[in-house]
Formats: C-alpha cells, structure tokens, sequence
C-alpha cells in the first residue's frame, strides 16, 4: 500500500476500478480525517458522525462500481450535446414510463441481486440486509450485531466488493 500513496486520487481510482481494493484503502486513509472532522463539526455527535462518514464511502464504493459497471456495459461513450435545440424530447427514453421489456429487465436484474446477496458469507449478508433491507444505520447495525461501527462498515464494503466479483464473473449486468 505505501507504493500506491504516491499516486493522485484520479488514478487510485482507476485502479479501484481495475480491481485493486488497496487503492481505496489509500483514498480512505487520504480523506478519512478531514471528512470526519467536517462532519463532527456539522453534526456534533461523535456517534452521528460516525455513522454518517460510513455512509459517506459506503456511497462512495458503490458509486464508483456503478460508474464502472456502466462504462464497461456501455463499452465507448457516446456524447450528445445538450446545446442541440432539435432535439427531439419526445423520443426520450427517460421522459417516458417504462416499458414491458424495461420492467422485465428491472425484474431480472432484481431476482440477479437476490442470487448475488445469497452467496455473500453470512457476516456480509446480514450486514447487507439491515442497511439495505431494514433501512437501519451502521450504529444500529453494529450494535445489533454486537460489533464496532468500523467492523460493520468493512463487512458492507466487502459485501459490496463480492457482489460486483461475482456479478462480473457470472457475466451478470446490473444495469439497464
């Protein structure tokens, strides 16, 4: 990890992104103080802030992966200028209510995740559970588990990091 310490932000990322979770343990070590003390200084509750710099990176893990996710899916990147006055807005996709095919997909991807959440390790899986499923905060989760805030954290992060393992390994997309 000391290797990677002498790297920018932009590129840990891309090498998150490639598969290398060290270089979001540098990000994390990078920020980690500064955002909590941010937060602490918002909130004023040492477990409050806690919690919400969890869900802070939890955040940010997951919307990297989308990011990722949808690039490779995507394969080359298209731009359309916004500039364009002809444009015509009725032929937008995300103007529109769904489509059978859209909710058929939206099913599959749902009952894809269920499989995926089902092979997590138990630890993971419950951690995964609560916060997603029961909406609980990772206060509530540590303490429900009988663990630290930090210890739940981790578990979501590698929950996190073995769902999308195991989605790219399957060849499963999570994206419509």
């Amino acid at each position: 990890m000391e290797d990677l310490k002498v790297f920018t932000d932009d590129i840990l990322v891309r090498l998150y992104a490639d598969g290398n979770n060290e270089a979001f343990d540098v990000l994390l070590e990078r920020y980690q103080n500064r955002i909590y003390s941010y937060i602490q200084n918002i909130v004023k509750d040492r477990d409050l802030a806690n919690d919400l710099f969890q869900e802070t990176f939890v955040k940010a893990i997951v919307t990297i992966n989308l990011a990722i996710d949808y690039f490779r899916q995507a394969g080359a990147v298209t731009q359309i200028s916004c500039d364009n006055e002809d444009l015509n807005i009725l032929n937008r996709k995300d103007l529109s209510e769904a489509t059978i095919e859209d909710n058929i997909v939206r099913e599959q991807i749902l009952s894809d995740v269920k499989q995926l959440v089902l092979s997590l390790p138990d630890v993971q899986k419950q951690v995964l559970e609560m916060r997603y499923y029961l909406n609980m905060s990772f206060k509530e989760i540590a303490e429900a588990t009988g663990v630290s805030i930090n210890t739940a954290l981790g578990r979501m992060r590698y929950a996190l990091m073995n769902l999308r393992k195991i989605a790219e390994e399957n060849h499963i997309v999570l994206t419509m």
